[in-house]
């Protein structure tokens, strides 16, 4: 397998996908020249508008961007893609919508047999086994919570640290904490702004300007560190 899995595409203060943009032309250059796009996380603008934001910035790296909305088998796309790359936005909706044109299944097979993979955000979320550690608001009934589970573990995407002054609410550590004890034999990887996880077969590396926190059941929570071993999440 071949995975960049990012937890954001949008650092403060940057514009879109300024931050991984680099990493992503390493990750598919020089074998692919165009990638397949799936904008199903959308919901307050369209898919069209989605696909123009993303080709722009590809257009950087020299790597052409194709929507799968545009096909009418969006099966048969995923088939023929060189690579796929799910963007960010609601991950209940995304995950309906891969639910709704059987992508699931088709996603999986066509990974697992070399096809490069990127997803940022809700695109991230969708990798895992299941959709159960985003961060988004169930707008929608999934129709399961299973997603294309192309790795073994659960990421949170943009995860935080901090506790708002004034806030009387869980932390992120601790909505992670209630999952862990539910799953127990499930890591979790809380994944900060600007990282992302690059994956090769059984090799993961973490890479950005901040640590990774990886979480589970009976262990205390640790920080790895980006370029650090990441090999026994696998």
């Amino acid at each position: 397998m071949k995975l960049l899995l990012i937890s954001n595409s949008t650092n403060a203060g940057e514009s879109y996908l300024q931050h991984p943009i680099g990493q992503i032309g390493e990750f598919l250059k020089p074998s692919v020249n165009e990638v397949l796009f799936i904008p199903y996380a959308a919901v307050t603008f369209s898919y069209d508008l989605y696909e123009k934001k993303v080709q722009e910035k590809f257009r950087e790296i020299g790597i052409g961007v194709e929507s799968i909305h545009h096909y009418g088998s969006p099966v048969q796309a995923v088939e023929a893609a060189a690579a796929i790359v799910i963007g960010g936005g609601n991950t209940w909706q995304l995950t309906r919508m891969l639910h709704d044109f059987n992508l699931i299944d088709a996603i999986r097979e066509k990974v697992l047999t070399g096809t490069p993979f990127i997803g940022w955000s809700a695109g991230a979320n969708v990798a895992c086994p299941t959709i159960r550690t985003t961060n988004d608001m169930p707008v929608v009934d999934p129709v399961g919570l299973y997603s294309c589970n192309l790795v073994p573990f659960q990421i949170n995407p943009h995860y935080l640290d901090a506790h708002p002054e004034g806030h009387a609410g869980e932390t992120r550590e601790q909505r992670i904490e209630e999952f862990i004890e539910l799953n127990p034999d499930i890591y979790v990887v809380g994944l900060r702004e600007g990282t992302m996880l690059e994956i090769h077969n059984r090799a993961i590396k973490l890479i950005g300007p901040r640590p990774a926190r990886i979480f589970r059941k009976g262990d205390a929570p640790r920080e790895v560190s980006p370029g650090g071993d990441l090999s026994f999440i696998l």
